[in-house]
Parts: C-alpha cells; structure tokens; sequence
C-alpha cells in the first residue's frame, strides 16, 4: 500500500484549540481512591513531626507519601513492583536534588540540574506508562529539594525519611488488595464490557476506536495480574464477550453486556457469561519475555529534550526576573508536555486557569492555616484529597487545590507573607507556562511521523499474521486467538500513534488512506477470527 499524497496547501503550523479546554468530564469510577490513599499515607508522618515539633521535616517525607498517588488501576501483583520502583525513582530524584544543594548555591546551575533531571522524569514515567500523575510530582519534589538549604551530612537522615514514608505509602497502596484482591481487573473488564455496550448502541468511529482501547486495557490488565486464577478466566470470558460485540455489533446485546459489567461491581462472584471452553494462548502470552520498555526512549527523546530546555529557560527567566522560588516556574514547564504541542497547549491553558483561580483559594485559607502548626497540616490534607477527587474531571480544577497545597507546604518550616508568595506563584506559573509552550514549539518531533510508519509496520505484519492462521485447516491451540490480541494491540497502538502525529507542528503530512485501509482490513480480520471461533464452538 502506498502513502497518500499530502496536499500542497496541507498546514504544517495547526490551530491551537481553546474550545472545551475547560470542560469538566465524568469523575473516575474510582476517584476516591486516590484521595483517600494519599490522605492516609500523609498524615501519619506529617501528624509525628507536628508532635514532635518538626515540620520542617515535612518535605522529605512528602517525598514518600506521595508515592501513594500512583498505580490505583493496576492489579496488585504489578502495583507492588510499580509502586516499589516509583518509590526507588522518587528517592533517586530527591538525592539527586538534595546533593547538588549542599554542593553549589548557584541557581543557574540548580536550575539547569533541575530541568535535567525533569526530561530524565518525563522520558521513564513515558517509556514504563506508569500513569498518572506522572513525572510531575517526582519533578515537584525533586525542583523543590535543589532549592532546600541543606549539608552533604544531613542528606542520608533526609533520604532515610522518604524511603520510609514511601514504604509506609507501598503499604497503603496495597492495602486495598487484602479486601478485594481482583479489583483493578474487575474494573478493567467491566470499563471493556460497557463500552463495548455503547458501541453496539451507536456504531460511530469514535466509540468503536474508544472500545477498542478499553478492550485492549482489559487484556493488559489481565495479562499483568500474574497466575489465572479461576476469577481471572471468569474476566478473560467476559472480556472475549465484548471482542464478539466489537465483532458482530448488530448482534450484540447491550443491557446484557451492562449487566455483566454490573456484576462486576463489589466482591460477589463473576458471571461467567454462559461460556465453558477454555480460552487457549493466554499462559504462553504469560510465558513470553515482556517487551523491554527502554526500547521506548528513542521515540520520546523529542519530548524530553522540549522538557529539558522549557524547564531551563523557564527557570533562567524566573530567576532574571528576580523571583525566590525558580523551581515554580521550571515545574510549570514540566507539567505542561504531553503527547503533541496541540495537547500541551490545552494543558498550559488549564495549568494557567488552575493556579490562578488557586492562589485565590490560598489566599482565602491563608488566614485559618496560621491558627497554629496544627491548622496548617489538616489544611495541607484537605487539599491534598481536594486535587486528588477533582483532577480527574479536568486538569485545572484539580490544580485549584494543588497550587494552595504546594503554596502551605513552603511555610512547613516557618510562615512566610501570604502576598509575597502570591505574586510570585503568579509570575512564575505565566512565565513557566510561556516558555515551556515556546519550547514545545520550537523542538520538532519528527518521529511522531515515524512512529506511525511502525506501525502501520506492525499492524500489517499481524494482520497477515492472523489471515495466514485463519487460511489453516487447523491452527495450533492458542495460536490464533495469541494472533487476534495481537492484532488488537497492533491497531490500538496505530490509532494512538495517529492522533498523537496529527496534533504535532511541523509534522509531514500523515499516510492517511494507508491508515484508513490499514484499520478497516484489521477490524475486518480481527471480525474474521471471532467468526472462526464461533463457528468452531470455542466462542458463543
């Protein structure tokens, strides 16, 4: 297949969109959890230095307890090693940050560690898809300690705490798994299931790319659970259930689908969706060396040298224009890469609304959090669940409450003037927020291109893949349906990597007709081996 042909007068500079960068969407199912995790693994370290009269503390051990925000959608057998290493990666950074200090007063020199150490952050937390929040609150801590005055002597002691609040926030994490051991995944099938559901209801491209995604969740999710346990074959029927409505949408029954996922809900048993056959390839695809995620990092070396240098710049000229905290403004610029400049865009907008309307609220909680050392900590943990209960419905509501957060958390070792710290927290969030889009735009992303030519590489590859087994008499146990979840993979990974290119700048003109007959002979194909199985009565 060939490459379409770009048009003469295709844009290689794209519209930077305003229209519903601030609208609100639907919570997370699980939205609570988060913030009540990173409440419970705050306040007890935060409440033991309050007694023993030293919040001044608090910082390091912040660094800890904030390692419970991650990993909430995985099961717990990869939420204990993507918890341990987020932990490992948080103390790593807060050394780094806490040597240079006690090496060096130059700011431009913490600064340009600062955003160094923010591109290596964003580059790993991409390349291992850890999730949100991302490399934005290890680069917080992390800017934050290289600004913290501090001795080579005192940084073991400073470390020790962290690691241990962070061992106290890996327990938290997996808390929840002594109650309901099989949720991460329950979750994940039943998100498969309903949108599967609405895609049977309305067939519009959107909803089919949509269920596809959570179809492909479901798998990875089960996939890294670790041993089938009879819960988890239960979820992999129920997760086929929704490929033959992706498959045969005509077909389908959507309330049986939504009562399935119902089902799923709290700890009763699994329905087993009337399907007894067992389900051949998963324990090989167990079995296989999983793909190496630093393999991932040459792509992302665009993004994080736009990291590097908007936090750099966005730091020089804080401390040009003569503000006391830089590090505001080089955390700005890291918070703001996401996929696509078109993406970053959006996401300085509501950066900016955010801790705007944020600096407000910390001015009106100002005067309660300077009743006393008590007063501030309860303040610290109200907007900690704050940011974690709204971030999920739009990015700058739930920076309301993290800018007044971070804003307490600096008065942790003394009380500071409330309007000194406003004025700076607005300058440096405008500057930040400027230079790091500039950066954004200057540093081309040629791979995005690349990145899709892969594949399309790779769908074509398992489409052909699928089609040579579907052409066999007798395919080997498990062989295809390995082939259909590959190809599933293959197509989930193209449409990503499509949307991601075409929000780029300076982007050659995207291969759209080979997507298109690329993505139409996949679903085709994917359709043609649920059939198979269906005929064969391996599958309803």
């Amino acid at each position: 297949m060939s490459s379409a042909t770009p048009s003469a007068g295709a844009p290689r500079v794209r519209r930077l969109p305003l229209a519903g960068v601030l609208r609100l969407g639907r919570p997370s199912d699980i939205w609570f959890k988060p913030a009540l995790s990173v409440v419970v693994a705050v306040a007890p370290p935060n409440l033991t230095l309050l007694a023993l009269g030293r919040l001044d503390l608090a910082m390091y051990t912040m660094a800890g307890s904030l390692c419970a925000l991650y990993a909430h959608h995985r099961p717990y057998a990869a939420r204990a090693r993507a918890l341990a290493w987020v932990v490992l990666g948080m103390v790593a950074g807060l050394g780094v940050g806490l040597v240079a200090a006690s090496l060096t007063g130059s700011a431009v020199v913490l600064v340009t560690v600062g955003a160094l150490v923010a591109a290596v952050q964003k580059a790993l937390c991409d390349a291992t898809r850890i999730g949100p929040p991302g490399h934005v609150v290890l680069t917080f801590i992390s800017s934050a300690s290289l600004f913290a005055p501090q001795t080579l002597a005192q940084v073991p002691g400073h470390l020790a705490l962290a690691l241990a609040a962070g061992a106290w926030a890996w327990l938290v994490g997996m808390a929840p798994g002594l109650f309901r051991p099989h949720g991460p995944e329950r979750r994940a099938t039943a998100h498969a299931l309903n949108a599967a559901a609405a895609y049977a209801e309305n067939r519009r491209p959107a909803a089919s790319g949509a269920a596809h995604a959570a179809v492909q969740a479901a798998w990875q999710t089960l996939l890294s659970a670790g041993a089938r346990s009879k819960t988890r074959r239960a979820l992999e029927r129920l997760v086929v259930r929704a490929e033959v409505a992706l498959a045969a949408p005509a077909d389908a029954d959507p309330h049986r689908l939504r009562a399935w996922a119902r089902e799923l809900r709290g700890t009763g048993p699994v329905p087993w969706a009337a399907y007894d056959v067992e389900l051949l390839g998963v324990d090989a695809e167990l079995a296989a060396p999983a793909r190496r995620w630093w393999r991932a990092l040459g792509p992302l070396a665009p993004i994080a040298m736009r990291t590097a240098l908007g936090c750099a710049f966005a730091g020089y000229a804080s401390l040009a224009l003569g503000v006391g905290r830089p590090y505001w403004a080089l955390v700005t610029a890291a918070s703001l890469y996401q996929a696509n400049v078109t993406l970053t865009w959006r996401r300085g907008v509501q950066r900016v609304v955010g801790n705007l309307v944020g600096v407000l609220v910390f001015a009106a909680v100002v005067p309660l959090a300077h009743l006393g050392p008590a007063a501030l900590v309860l303040c610290c943990l109200a907007f900690n669940f704050g940011a974690e209960a709204l971030i999920g419905r739009n990015y700058w509501l739930g920076s309301i409450c993290v800018t007044p957060m971070a804003l307490l958390i600096t008065e942790f070792a003394g009380y500071q003037e409330p309007g000194r710290l406003i004025s700076e927290r607005v300058v440096d969030t405008l500057v930040g927020a400027l230079v790091g889009l500039v950066a954004a735009m200057a540093v081309t992303n040629r791979r995005a291109g690349d990145r899709v030519e892969h594949a399309l590489a790779a769908v074509e590859r398992a489409r052909a893949r699928a089609a040579r087994l579907l052409a066999e008499p007798h395919p080997a146990p498990g062989s295809l349906d390995s082939a259909h979840r590959a190809l599933a993979a293959a197509l989930v990974d193209l449409r990503a990597g499509v949307e991601a290119a075409s929000g780029e700048w300076w982007q050659r003109a995207l291969p759209q007709e080979r997507v298109v007959r690329a993505e139409q002979a996949g679903h085709r194909t994917l359709a043609a081996t649920i059939r198979h199985h269906r005929a064969e009565g391996a599958r309803p």
